[in-house]
């Protein structure tokens, strides 16, 4: 199954990144959202990516406007008629998620591969919203995308081999490490990691410790790279929020159950990095 045109739904912060890999690997690109001014900022963020890149030596000024030059805009769903495969990258809600993918099965050619960057939505539910469920598949990237290796590609209940083996495929090509993941509430990235930043918040939200000596515990003592509740903020708050239901809802299992601490700065408005205030405050 060949690949040459990939669309990319959503031009955020996943998407943008998804969009820049792409490009980078030769891909022709077409990043997609509701607003022109919501592309732009996209293509701002892949600007300043290359940018950096640039500026360390990596690549030239010429490279960086070859990967540019990969990318077109697009603020309609229309476009799909001509992609092979369609990432996308819209927000964490399966409402939103199975609009798009019932538009995209009507508009995108019959042999295009309709996958989803959730981070832990069911696949085989967003899969069902479509007539080609052996075609949909789950293309989790880490956050940031240009940087983190890891892809894991999740299989939903219909999902062909033949797609799983073209979709393993261009991982490889962008450069990632594909691993094989069924279709379980949080995969295994966020089902692993989401509970331990919940059980950090209840750490705090209990007073066993600040939230600075939290996160000097996991960093020092268990060689993270961050600690739990800075990387919360990092991820965003809502989206934690989000995971943890997810988790608690799939499961049905209390020990997933969101910590009051973190519904409270959710409400509050307190989201993290993207807010400004989360757990720390940021400038």
């Amino acid at each position: 199954m060949k690949v040459a045109r990939i669309m990319v739904v959503g031009a955020g912060q996943m998407g943008s990144g998804i969009a820049q890999v792409c490009a980078e690997a030769g891909y022709q690109v077409v990043l997609n959202d509701l607003k022109d001014e919501f592309v732009e900022k996209g293509l701002g963020v892949i600007n300043k990516n290359l940018g950096r890149q640039v500026e360390k030596g990596r690549i030239t000024e010429e490279r960086k406007a070859e990967i540019l030059g990969q990318i077109t805009k697009s603020t309609s769903l229309e476009d799909a008629k001509d992609a092979d495969l369609v990432i996308e990258a819209a927000v964490e809600n399966m409402e939103v998620k199975t609009k798009i993918f019932a538009d995209l099965d009507r508009i995108a050619p019959e042999h295009a591969i309709l996958a989803s960057n959730t981070s832990s939505l069911p696949i085989t539910e967003i899969a069902a919203v479509t007539k080609r469920p052996e075609k949909v598949i789950g293309m989790h990237f880490m956050n940031p995308v240009p940087v983190m290796r890891l892809v894991e590609i999740i299989r939903g209940l219909a999902t062909a081999d033949e797609v799983y083996q073209t979709i393993e495929d261009i991982t490889k090509s962008l450069n990632k490490v594909p691993v094989e993941v069924n279709d379980f509430p949080g995969f295994i990235s966020n089902r692993i990691l989401l509970p331990m930043i919940n059980e950090a918040i209840y750490a705090l939200y209990e007073g066993v410790a600040t939230k600075e000596a939290i996160d000097e515990v996991m960093k020092l003592g268990m060689n993270h790279p961050m600690g739990p509740l800075t990387l919360a903020d990092f991820i965003g708050l809502d989206t934690c929020l989000s995971i943890m239901e997810i988790l608690h809802e799939g499961f049905g299992d209390d020990k997933y159950r969101p910590c009051p601490l973190l519904r409270k700065y959710v409400k509050a408005g307190w989201l993290g990095r993207k807010s400004g205030r989360g757990f720390y405050v940021y400038e």
